[in-house]
């Protein structure tokens, strides 16, 4: 039967719960490992009884089910070809909390950071938090035995188990817990195997805290209590279906420090580490230089790290007190413990919680940053957590490096040193049968080497498909047949995630990155020049992380924080892009209407080009398909009038009284439903208002100031020249305040945004090649152009170059461009303002937060009195043309309800409203009662 007959009878069987489109299932080939497996279903549970259907419908139809929780899983153990179960969206309830008992019961879809949240209220935390604790789900920490930097002091997911509900396959219900399973006949069942193999279980298992790999049947031992449900964690899928448990809570320190010590290298670090745990730190987190040489390797971020102290290696130790005296104490004590040891080592001590932040956000951005190497070479997991005892660490680190050196291979190892876990990527040439070859020896090599330090190939990810295979190398037979006994308890017929643990799958089939990645070659109008020109490249930055999945940190990305559809994330949308240039499901090439549909609900907004850990650039990706998608093809109306909007307003304000008549009749229901049908504006949308005299006239008809300081140019953009004249008037009258002399480009100029975000690229380089033209000897002159739109002043120093690599002139025009607050900030001459005493409400462009910086804008917002509020959310939810195409308008208006909406409306009526982008001033005042104030506007207002 075909994957479309699968699906459809799945649908009518479970209504509202599946999802057999391709779109769907292409988001869900891939998780953040290197492998892919397409689908034939993607099931979202909405209670136990769902889960119990689904699993009888599965085994009608011959289908597995993979467990899938956060799907930031790195070893590849939630992805699988039948019904791929995601949790996250409606199964993700805190059922309760009991702060006396110290306990918690959790649906598998809860986000970590949620029940942290939540359990913080009562002083409490669930100790296991690795990196990926804003998005990870606990039915994937349960799945994965998950650990996290905090497992030195209050242990890994197992330990901080209590209870498990679990559904079997043929329906029964499991609720086990220390001494049972909740059925007696599998606790008989369980009791032979555990005394057939007492031996095995107590030599091979349990030696150290980070050996997660394969089953903890140890668990199951006299001496430890029959503990049916910590031997159930670390499943990955492969037993039950997990839909509630009961967890362990931990006491918060009222207060934490964070000691960072800096090493010659990180081979000293690494053999420190032992001795920071026993110290009674909280973290002992280390890291190599590399990881820094890599992430200042990426754009604006050349200082970061900056703050740490003088190394080659550092070890991040957390310790916590009932006071800041008292956590500073213990901090400094453990620099003290340390430098006894090696006297060398260099330390800085904080509390302050932002720079706290500030140092952990280098540590946990690792599996992101490191999947670029400084060079810009891809680097892959596979080899990503092994771990061997902690005094080990040191020795086996220098073994691995000689290792890579023997495959000539290059990575960047960081991870948590005080428990011997070591993170790893690798640049394994995965895109070429070779570079598999090499991958296969690598893994076999490093398994040998990490058990002969009485390692473990999985110290936290779990064994998925990249180390099922090896465990052959670490275990005995008869341990290995045990694994195999146990699975068949709980999943005779091997419906649960096949191939993982038992019956492993080869650790070399299935690759995302693997050979034919990019079957549907292409050279991007784009230079893409961090990806060497490759589209496929740039593509596969997407390593799944899943920081694109954060609900309530950071601006990306806006349509996944409101539908919470993996497809309208980032990492969901580079999965379609990475099928459809597989050319195997998503067959259709640039035509496709799945990547068509999965990227239509992005709002080009660019947050993730800064805020995702290996800078992934959806909405250039989604304007290089665009231009191949509608080459020669009608396009969306909206293409047409929003698209090529600088057109349509010179026409409309070209000749006097022409404006005024189309905003009067604009204000007519019947012609503006009619306007807005023919232009495929959305209904719901007022129409834009033209400016009866646009500011280029305003500006030519004006006496202008006697500056006797330096010349400008003030960039007219479509939106200030043709819509929001006041704003250039404003700029116009700040900047000869300040002394300059201001001029406006003489000719017709655009940078070409409009036509870029809507993928008509062909165009959009003729509009910028005009532009330099007409530039070109303000440009020589090496005259400051001063952009008043944000979304405009990064097409003229970012994406000018992308587009016109070969043009010194773009280079000029990107290095000369400034925004009004950055000319402002860094003024030297006399100051005009006054100071305004106010408090403001500012939303940030989110072209402005993810390619630039506000704090010039803070810094001269401060200096004239006005006290800032800044909007969190990131973009406002219209986007440039994106609010205004049909179908965008629920996602549009609930990406502004998320904070820019209600902060505006609770605003009393003196306070502020402060935005600099069109958009953003259009939605507020279409969405609420306010006007938005540019900041020319306010330094108007401060002026005598």
């Amino acid at each position: 039967m075909s994957s479309e007959s699968y699906g459809r009878k799945l649908d009518a069987a479970l209504p509202g719960v599946f999802r057999t489109d391709l779109t769907t299932r292409a988001a869900y080939s891939s998780d953040a490992s290197i492998y892919r497996r397409v689908p034939v279903a993607v099931a979202e549970p909405r209670s136990a009884d769902d889960l119990a259907r689904i699993l009888e419908l599965a085994a009608d139809a011959g289908l597995p089910v993979t467990a899938r929780g956060g799907g930031t899983s790195i070893a590849g153990n939630s992805i699988g070809p039948g019904i791929v179960l995601d949790t996250s969206r409606r199964l993700d309830r805190i059922v309760s909390i009991d702060p006396d008992a110290r306990t918690a019961v959790v649906q598998p879809g809860v986000i970590l950071d949620d029940l942290r949240a939540a359990a913080g209220k009562h002083g409490l935390t669930f100790g296991p938090d690795p990196s990926s604790h804003s998005r990870c789900t606990m039915g994937g920490m349960l799945g994965n035995n998950a650990c996290g930097s905090h497992s030195v002091a209050w242990g890994i997911t197992a330990v901080n188990t209590e209870a498990v509900r679990m559904l079997l396959p043929g329906g029964r219900e499991l609720a086990a817990t220390r001494g049972s399973s909740g059925d007696e006949r599998i606790d008989a069942e369980l009791t032979r195997l555990r005394d057939g193999a007492l031996g095995e279980l107590r030599t091979e298992l349990g030696r150290f805290s980070r050996q997660v790999a394969g089953y903890g049947l140890h668990h199951l031992l006299p001496e430890n209590d029959f503990d049916v449900a910590k031997a159930l964690v670390g499943g990955e899928g492969t037993l039950g279906l997990i839909h509630e448990a009961t967890v362990r809570l931990v006491p918060v320190p009222k207060v934490r420090a964070l000691a960072v010590l800096g090493f010659p290298d990180v081979y000293v670090a690494a053999e420190v580490a032992p001795l920071a745990a026993a110290s009674g730190a909280l973290t002992v987190e280390g890291m190599a230089a590399d990881l820094l040489t890599a992430l200042r390797a990426q754009p604006g971020r050349a200082h970061a790290g900056s703050i740490l102290p003088e190394g080659g290696g550092w070890l991040y130790c957390e310790v916590g007190g009932d006071s800041v005296l008292e956590a500073r104490a213990a901090a400094h004590a453990l620099v003290s413990v340390v430098r006894e040891r090696l006297p060398e080592a260099t330390s800085i001590v904080v509390d302050d919680a932002v720079e706290m932040r500030a140092l952990w956000w280098i540590r946990e951005a690792g599996s992101g940053i490191v999947t670029r190497l400084p060079d810009g070479g891809e680097a892959w997991p596979g080899w990503e957590d092994s771990a061997v005892p902690a005094p080990k660490l040191g020795g086996y680190l220098r073994e691995l490096y000689g290792l890579m050196r023997e495959h000539e291979l290059r990575g960047v190892p960081y991870g948590h040193f005080g428990e011997g876990c070591l993170h790893l990527r690798l640049d394994f040439g995965l895109d070429e049968p070779r570079g598999v070859a090499s991958y296969r020896e690598f893994m076999e090599a490093a398994a040998d080497l990490v058990v002969s330090y009485g390692g473990t190939v999985s110290g936290e990810h779990g064994d998925g498909r990249a180390r099922s295979e090896l465990l052959t190398k670490m275990y005995s037979p008869e341990l290995r047949n045990a694994f195999a006994a146990f699975k068949q308890i709980f999943d005779p017929d091997r419906v649960l995630n096949p191939g993982v643990i038992t019956d492993p799958a080869p650790l070399d089939a299935d690759l995302r990155p693997g050979p034919g990645r990019d079957s549907l070659h292409v050279i991007p109008v784009h230079a893409l020049a961090r990806d060497g020109g490759s589209f496929a490249a740039a593509v596969h930055r997407c390593v799944g992380v899943g920081a694109c999945r954060n609900l309530d940190t950071g601006a990306m990305c806006p349509s996944f924080k409101v539908t919470r559809d993996e497809v309208h994330s980032t990492r969901g949308r580079a999965r379609v892009l990475a099928e459809m240039l597989r050319s195997e499901t998503v067959a259709d090439g640039w035509r496709s209407e799945e990547v068509r549909e999965a990227l239509d609900l992005c709002l080009s907004c660019k947050a993730c080009a800064s805020d995702c850990p290996v800078n992934v650039d959806m909405a250039t990706y989604k304007a290089e398909f665009q231009h191949r998608h509608y080459a020669g093809r009608i396009r969306p109306l909206s293409h047409y009038s929003m698209g090529w909007l600088p057109l349509w307003s010179r026409a409309v304000t070209g000749v006097p009284g022409v404006a005024r008549a189309a905003n009067a009749a604009l204000r007519r229901r019947p012609v503006a439903a009619l306007a807005k049908r023919l232009a495929g504006v959305e209904p719901r949308r007022d129409m834009i208002r033209f400016a009866e005299q646009t500011f280029r006239r305003w500006f030519r008809a004006r006496r202008p100031a006697a500056g006797d300081g330096s010349t400008v140019v003030l960039w007219p953009d479509t939106f200030t020249d043709f819509h929001a004249p006041e704003v250039g008037q404003a700029a116009v009258e700040v900047l000869e305040a300040l002394g300059y002399r201001v001029l406006v480009p003489p000719g017709r100029v655009c940078c070409g945004l409009t036509w870029h975000s809507t993928g008509q690229l062909s165009v959009t380089k003729k509009v910028l090649t005009h532009t330099l033209d007409i530039l070109e000897p303000a440009l020589k002159a090496g005259l400051p152009i001063i952009g008043l739109e944000p979304s405009c002043t990064v097409m003229l120093r970012d994406e000018a170059t992308e587009l016109l690599p070969d043009d010194p002139r773009a280079r000029l025009l990107s290095t000369q461009t400034v925004t009004l607050a950055e000319l402002v900030a860094r003024h030297e001459g006399a100051w005009p303002f006054g100071t305004l005493d106010v408090d403001a409400v500012s939303q940030v462009h989110c072209h402005q937060e993810a390619k630039g910086t506000y704090d010039p804008d803070l810094d001269v917002l401060e200096r004239l009195g006005v006290n800032t509020d800044v909007v969190g959310a990131g973009c406002c939810g219209l986007a440039g043309n994106f609010g205004f195409e049909p179908g965008h308008w629920d996602v549009s208006q609930a990406c502004a309800e998320r904070e820019l909406y209600p902060r505006v409306r609770q605003a009393p009526d003196h306070e502020l409203i402060l935005a600099d982008g069109f958009s953003c001033r259009t939605q507020v005042e279409q969405g609420t009662t306010r006007r938005a104030l540019h900041l020319a506007e306010v330094l108007r207002r401060a002026l005598p």
